[in-house]
């Protein structure tokens, strides 16, 4: 992804923040939170507040760019928005992530045709916690 030039599209002011921010968020294997992304703009020798990672990942979220991931406890991930929708399944305990393709436009379409509803939202979201199979096996080790 040319990140200058993707932002020019999204119709957002370029800045070395918005680059950098969503470089970090583009270049992770999963989901990161702004405390992740702020000290890995510090690694890069950017100076930038927390404060301007969090106002950038509210205009990538209201462009929708990137997906938030609601936590509780007012904490949040964000990942970019890939244009596939997908699922997660996270590990209580070693809290590793998976993505599974979402099987919701067959369940919509399932629905809709035995009770007739049409859902509004145009994205729904599906997060499922368990334990990995590498977790099971280590529990099972320690037994």
């Amino acid at each position: 992804m040319e990140i200058e030039k993707y932002l020019r599209q999204q119709g957002i002011k370029v800045t070395k923040g918005r680059i950098n921010i969503l470089d970090i968020i583009n270049s992770s294997a999963h989901a990161v939170n702004a405390e992740y992304i702020f000290k890995e703009c510090r690694k890069r020798n950017l100076s930038i507040d927390l404060s301007t990672v969090y106002r950038a990942l509210e205009l990538f979220e209201s462009k929708d760019i990137v997906k938030k991931f609601d936590l509780g406890q007012g904490k949040n991930n964000y990942r970019i928005r890939k244009e596939h929708h997908k699922h997660i399944l996270q590990c209580k305990l070693c809290h590793k992530e998976v993505e599974i393709d979402c099987p919701m436009e067959q369940v919509k379409e399932l629905i809709k045709d035995k009770t007739g509803f049409t859902f509004t939202d145009k994205e729904l979201d599906l997060k499922l916690e368990g334990i990995c199979e590498e977790c099971i096996d280590n529990t099972k080790n320690k037994e």
